[in-house]
């Protein structure tokens, strides 16, 4: 079958891998759509250091073709999408409804799938970028079927950790004001958030200024092109004199950072989403700490997939949450490096991969 694999130098298409039959608690997916996301170019370029070889995708929806033994909230022929929180369910962090914390979900990945006798690893427990894959049956959830894969995709990754840090971690209340610093796939999920949950002024910054149109359509009251101001802070204060409420993050830049912090108003919060590299550090004056201001990490939108999953779907339907308009670009595997490209050169909000 096709798939991506990186073999620690390059990525690649290829049409020989095999994969095993499910095991207990296992569930097999023959992809239909998988959206290329920030995180997989990270594994490429080193930035998230993976053991290669790794078949890649994280974000993806499909067909539900065969269950292990104990499997009974999916039977094949449901439309599922897929997470990559592959908790265990059992752990006093997934007892408490924090899946995202439970340690067994960010340990070794598995091999399930194998390239001329050799094993290949699973990445994020997931790898959408085969024609099928094997999942935890904890991270297959049960969507419409009327819902096009090439939208249900992104539920997985983009929008849970985008409307999830909004809803989830920040707890963003009618009426609050909120900063989105960088709007490519999470932060314009992030701005639909905010737009969700009632955020009376939402801003967005970015330095392209063709975002401009998207991110107002997903919820931006005010855009700012950080490419044709001296300062892109003092272009914020105009807006909200006395800071935001609530500073996302999104581009995983420290500089960046720094910013969404300093520019909190009392009691903010500033919730960091984009991925620097893994030993890069960021500062921030102790004494602006004072008045109650939070610095927060978010991982995968503090979600609870088998829950939110739904919830997106049923907002999707209601038209209230968007996916259709998150998809620029629609490529046959086998262009994956046209894709790539397209992404590295901000040209998609998201682009996405079919078989």
């Amino acid at each position: 079958m096709r798939g991506v694999v990186f073999d620690g130098k390059q990525a690649q298409v290829v049409d020989d891998l095999e994969i095993r039959d499910p095991g207990p608690g296992e569930v097999l997916v023959a992809i239909g759509a998988a959206g290329l996301c920030h995180s997989d170019l990270s594994v490429i370029d080193g930035t998230i250091p993976f053991p290669p070889p790794v078949v890649l995708g994280h974000e993806g929806a499909g067909i539900v073709e065969a269950v292990g033994a104990g499997v009974t909230h999916v039977v094949p022929g449901d439309h599922v999408a897929l997470s990559t929180l592959a908790n265990c369910g059992a752990c006093a962090d997934c007892d408490r409804g924090r899946p995202t914390m439970c340690r067994k979900a960010i340990g070794m990945p598995g091999q399930p799938f194998s390239r001329g006798g050799k094993p290949l690893f699973q990445f994020a427990s997931n790898s959408a970028f085969a024609e099928r894959t094997i999942v935890k049956a904890v991270q297959a959830v049960k969507i419409p079927a009327d819902i096009p894969p090439t939208s249900a995709a992104l539920i997985g990754c983009g929008v849970l950790t985008g409307v999830g840090a909004v809803l989830n971690r920040a707890r963003v209340d009618r009426g609050e004001t909120v900063l989105v610093i960088g709007t490519g796939g999470i932060g314009l999920n992030v701005l639909q958030g905010a737009r969700i949950a009632g955020a009376a002024t939402i801003v967005a910054v970015d330095a392209n200024p063709a975002k401009e149109a998207v991110a107002r359509q997903f919820g931006a009251t005010h855009f700012i092109d950080a490419s044709a101001v001296a300062d892109s802070s003092a272009a914020v204060r105009e807006i909200l004199p006395t800071g935001a409420d609530h500073a996302f993050e999104c581009v995983g830049n420290v500089k960046l950072i720094r910013q969404a912090i300093d520019l909190l108003d009392r009691h903010g919060q500033a919730i960091l989403l984009g991925v620097p590299g893994f030993k890069e550090e960021a500062s921030f004056l102790v004494s602006s700490m004072y008045l109650d201001k939070t610095i927060m990490g978010c991982r995968y939108g503090s979600s609870r997939p088998q829950r939110d999953i739904a919830l997106y779907a049923e907002l999707y339907r209601q038209g209230r949450l968007l996916l259709d308009e998150l998809v620029t670009e629609v490529y046959p595997v086998e262009d994956f490096a046209k894709a790539v490209d397209d992404a590295h050169h901000g040209r998609v909000a998201r682009g996405v991969l079919t078989f």
